[in-house]
């Protein structure tokens, strides 16, 4: 059976309808998604509400909101399962899992277990069929030593190799006074594995900042190391991603260049290859102009070049913050969305299609955010306001990738009127009445 290449993004009726999700009030968004071999989607979304009223339960259509859920969708689009978790179950028991950070990301692990990965560094599993929270390891935003020790961090994001090492990025303490900061990069060994009260040690390839002239032994997180030993202080990676990117593109440093510059999630391009989003600072004004890379490491934390071809102002990924990069393991490819094209690149880092969105039939893709590649070799595109996940397979010569976009797209309209039909949405929200929801 041909897979539908639209799938739409549904929200649980019962928590739309317990919680009054229709009102202006509230809101919701998916975040992330990934795939199974098997086609089987996995997609995280966050719901929100500031409080207000006599609070939960007393009034829960007015009542602060700050749910996550997971849905499985089949791979025909059909919502088969969703775990609810971050606010109080029915009953007013309360939640297994408390979201405190950001940046939501899923992972699927080479046993079957769902990894979700929330910034500073909390990380939850789950089974494949969503039906029970197998382990948690939360991580507190605050910096007090009191709080350091009350965590048991893993992981702000995971992407997962072909042979099943660990791909991450983790958060310290004590390099400034906003509690815990996304700054290294690092990987698992092969043959160790995430499991339940069980935490593989994490080999810190890259550090972004130097800064931690404010660190003490309690910031230390004990599975992820340098040198055989924690990593803290002047035990890191060095030079930082920072200096690196200056030296390697010339760029003079300062407010303009890669000074307090963040990361987004890296992403794997091989077992032992890795793309990392680097940009330097962001500005009210607007920061289009400003430097970004997207970096090529080793798994020893060589800088092997970047995501080459993408021009400062006239591809910056600054309009619409759109750093996501998305690469597929199996096949050495890379590939970046943002308001001004969709590119592709090969391991090497040339790129190989620039899809730009000011020309017909393509500038819907401003429309579009790009979210994960599958194994199958697609790339997951999720329509902003629509709520819709557009399923691009990529052909093998990149070259005509063009023509699978425009055939995507034309086939995204005639899916979404079908879906209308299906679900008769109401602002573009998806209610599913089918799907088992367990309440975590």
């Amino acid at each position: 059976m041909t897979r539908p290449p639209t799938l739409p993004m549904t929200l649980p009726a019962s928590l739309a309808d317990a919680h009054r999700l229709d009102s202006a009030a509230g809101g919701w968004a998916p975040q992330h998604a990934v795939a199974t071999p098997d086609g089987d989607t996995y997609v995280v979304s966050t719901v929100w509400r500031p409080g207000g009223g006599t609070g939960y339960p007393a009034d829960p259509a007015l009542c602060e909101l700050n749910f996550r859920f997971i849905t499985r969708y089949a791979p025909d689009g059909t919502p088969v399962a969703t775990a609810v978790f971050g606010g109080p179950r029915p009953d007013g028991t309360p939640s297994a899992i408390i979201p405190d950070g950001s940046g939501d990301t899923l992972a699927l692990l080479p046993d079957g277990t769902v990894a979700l990965a929330l910034r500073p560094g909390g990380t939850h599993l789950f089974s494949a069929d969503l039906s029970r929270v197998l382990g948690t390891f939360p991580m507190p935003w605050g910096y007090e030593e009191r709080e350091v020790r009350a965590g048991d961090p893993f992981a702000a994001s995971i992407a997962v190799t072909p042979s099943g090492r660990l791909l991450c990025t983790t958060s310290e303490y004590g390099l400034g006074w906003a509690g815990a900061i996304v700054n290294i990069v690092a990987v698992s060994g092969p043959g160790t594995a995430l499991a339940p009260g069980s935490k593989p040690a994490l080999r810190a390839i890259a550090s972004l900042h130097p800064a931690t002239d404010r660190q003490t032994d309690a910031d230390r997180q004990p599975h992820v190391v340098f040198g055989g030993a924690p990593v803290g202080r002047d035990n890191r990676p060095s030079p930082t991603l920072t200096d690196l990117l200056t030296d390697f593109t010339g760029t003079a440093g300062g407010f303009y260049g890669y000074e307090a510059c963040k990361m987004s999630r890296p992403s794997a391009l091989g077992d032992d290859l890795f793309v990392v989003p680097v940009f330097g600072r962001t500005f009210r004004s607007g920061s289009r102009g400003q430097e970004f890379s997207f970096a090529i490491l080793d798994d020893q934390g060589a800088l092997r070049g970047r995501l080459e071809g993408l021009h400062r102002h006239d591809d910056s990924p600054f309009t619409g913050l759109d750093f996501t990069v998305a690469a597929d393991p199996h096949r050495g490819r890379a590939y970046h969305l943002n308001r001004y094209g969709l590119y592709a690149w090969t391991a090497d880092g040339q790129l190989r299609s620039r899809t730009s969105t000011s020309e017909r039939p393509f500038t819907a893709l401003k429309n579009f955010e790009l979210l994960e590649c599958t194994p199958a070799g697609e790339i997951l595109l999720l329509h902003r306001k629509q709520c819709l996940l557009l399923r691009v397979p990529v052909p093998q010569d990149l070259d005509s990738l063009p023509v699978a976009v425009e055939t995507a797209l034309k086939a995204y309209g005639s899916g979404r009127l079908a879906l209308k039909k299906q679900y008769d949405p109401v602002d573009w929200c998806w209610l599913d009445t089918s799907g088992q929801v367990f309440h975590h």
